[in-house]
């Protein structure tokens, strides 16, 4: 596992919303794709989508330009 992403998508969602300290991020890595599942408190999925989901857009290509320079690929999923 690299905590370096998980910490980088940490830090990019907690100043994103109004409860940082409810951010929870979970990572599943396998041989050379990463999942990055996000939680955030209710009512706060919006503002880490974003509109039309121009965040979630954003943060995507963050974390997969980030993962490539490891050689690794990068999924995003921002759950209820």
């Amino acid at each position: 596992m690299d905590d370096g992403l998980r910490n980088l998508l940490q830090r990019i969602v907690e100043a994103l919303v109004d409860n940082p300290d409810k951010v929870e991020v979970t990572e599943l890595a396998g041989q050379r794709n990463n999942i990055y599942e996000i939680r955030v408190a209710q009512g706060e999925v919006g503002r880490v989508i974003g509109k039309q989901g121009a965040l979630a857009h954003s943060i995507r290509t963050i974390m997969s330009g980030a993962a490539a320079k490891q050689g690794r690929r990068a999924t995003i999923e921002i759950l209820d």
